[in-house]
């Protein structure tokens, strides 16, 4: 009985370093294939969609006496958008209306913007990208892969267009004593708008930048 009890105790040991060795492996594995994976690859917490602003001013400022269009509406290139004194404020492209000035019948400066507009067509995806976080790997025509909040888990493809020539600036001020502070970079990545109309302007994004092949 006593060697029964010896020999089970012998083989539930064995089970369990059994067990142990084979977690080990499966969790070496699983580390191998992430880093064969990940090794060309950068990513970037920090993005969003985004497209430049056109910003419709009056040259000489005046009383805005009307805006004509809304948030949300499409406009044609030469349309009539809003009329500050004498002077009506016209596209000078088709555009996407994001924000229009709410103050009609008061004074506004001169080219102060009234109407603001995008280009859907120019929306892309702007990453910042650490400085030391693989900065110097980045080419323009390297592939991406990236995703937006609004769509979870949902990949979108991309191509690295442009990449700063400057930091963005963070205005904040450091002393010798402080922290020494890691810049951030844009780097621009284009997508068919096209082929993702669900994209919007301000959406928030991460991105996966590949810098050669696994």
């Amino acid at each position: 009985m006593e060697n029964m009890e010896k020999n089970s105790g012998i083989s539930k040991r064995r089970g369990i370093v059994i067990l142990l060795g084979i977690t080990i492996l499966v969790a070496g594995a699983v580390s191998l294939f992430y880093w064969e994976t990940t090794k060309n690859q950068i990513y970037v917490e920090k993005a969003e969609v985004s497209a430049p602003t056109i910003a419709l001013s009056a040259k000489n400022g005046g009383v805005l006496r009307e805006v004509f269009v809304k948030e949300g509406d499409v406009v044609s290139a030469n349309a009539v958008v809003a009329q500050v004194g004498d002077e009506t404020i016209k596209t000078s492209t088709q555009g996407l209306v994001i924000k229009t000035k709410d103050v009609v019948g008061e004074n506004v400066s001169p080219n102060e913007a009234v109407v603001s507009i995008i280009n859907p067509a120019d929306l892309r995806i702007v990453a910042r990208v650490p400085e030391n976080k693989g900065l110097s790997d980045v080419t323009v025509g390297q592939s991406v892969v990236f995703t937006v909040d609004a769509y979870g888990s949902k990949k979108f493809n991309g191509v690295v267009s442009e990449i700063s020539t400057t930091s963005r600036d963070s205005g904040l001020v450091f002393n010798i004593s402080d922290k020494r502070e890691v810049k951030e970079f844009d780097v621009k990545i284009n997508f068919d708008e096209k082929q993702y109309p669900e994209l919007k302007n301000g959406m928030s994004a991460e991105a996966w930048i590949i810098t050669g092949t696994n």
